[in-house]
């Protein structure tokens, strides 16, 4: 598989992961890319550990299940905790810090953003976190074009949320902007 992006999302069941996995996944095949996505929950389905996958090629995808991962959210400690040791040692790691508090020992690059809390905060709904995460995810690697997610997502939305929806993706892409401003802004200041 040359050149494929390997991504996991992971959560807890109820977060919206499935369903950013399937957006990502579209945006994909509307940038003429090929791509496979598959998706795992915990026991307790709502509450417990949750992923979404997704493998994002230019040419053929000759296994469809994520092995090492070179990009991986997380969106609770209890995801990173049990996903983390899969990803690959110079991967990007994007945690959601209204919830994962400990970063685990690990060569990735971090990018830390307040994901729940700003849907709290910012939109009013917790229910739009997802939807931050994606626009964070595409905005930190540029898997799929930023017009790809966004006719995505909204194909995907329930009909009386899409502007609401883009305003949350949006978000994600401001803050993504942030993130790899700080990082460069570190990188800088320590070298």
């Amino acid at each position: 598989m040359q050149n494929a992006q390997e991504i996991r999302l992971s959560g807890s069941g109820g977060q919206g992961l499935i369903l950013g996995g399937i957006i990502l996944a579209e945006a994909a095949i509307k940038d003429g890319l090929n791509t496979v996505q598959t998706q795992s929950y915990g026991p307790e389905a709502r509450g417990g550990a949750s992923k979404a996958e997704v493998i994002i090629c230019q040419g053929d995808i000759d296994y469809p299940k994520v092995t090492e991962p070179g990009v991986m959210l997380a969106m609770t400690q209890e995801a990173c905790d049990k996903y983390i040791s899969t990803l690959r040692k110079e991967g990007l790691l994007i945690i959601d810090s209204t919830f994962v508090e400990r970063i685990p020992e690990t060569g990735a690059k971090v990018y830390s953003l307040p994901i729940t809390k700003l849907a709290k905060e910012e939109m009013g709904k917790t229910l739009v976190a997802n939807i931050i995460a994606l626009g964070a995810v595409v905005g930190i690697t540029g898997v799929v074009t930023r017009e790809a997610v966004t006719e995505a997502v909204l194909a995907r939305v329930p009909k009386g949320t899409e502007e609401l929806n883009k305003k949350a993706l949006a978000l994600g892409f401001e803050h993504a902007a942030r993130a790899i401003e700080k990082t460069a802004v570190r990188k800088v200041v320590a070298g």
